[in-house]
């Protein structure tokens, strides 16, 4: 896995990246408050944040660990760890 990535969000603070949505989209965590779940987008003059449910957040970051078995990314162990760290 590449580098950890990290967005300030003007309310909640810090969040990390749990895993990539597709389509530009990415799904990040509350650092301090790991229970809230934003799908971002970044844009050319900024970020667009949208809170979605827990499921939403372990679906996408499941289908997520399922695209890198499927496509044998040397990355898996790390997303696995991230997905267990997250939502076990």
């Amino acid at each position: 896995m590449s580098a950890e990535r990290y967005l300030n969000h003007p309310t909640f603070g810090m969040l990390y990246l749990v895993a990539p949505a597709g389509e530009g989209r990415d799904v990040y965590a509350t650092l301090y408050a790991q229970r809230m779940f934003f799908l971002v987008t970044l844009q050319p003059r900024g970020a667009q944040f949208e809170v979605i449910p827990y499921q939403d957040a372990r679906h996408h970051a499941d289908v997520h660990l399922s695209r890198c078995r499927r496509d044998q990314s040397p990355d898996l162990e790390g997303w696995r760890q991230l997905f267990d760290q997250t939502f076990i």
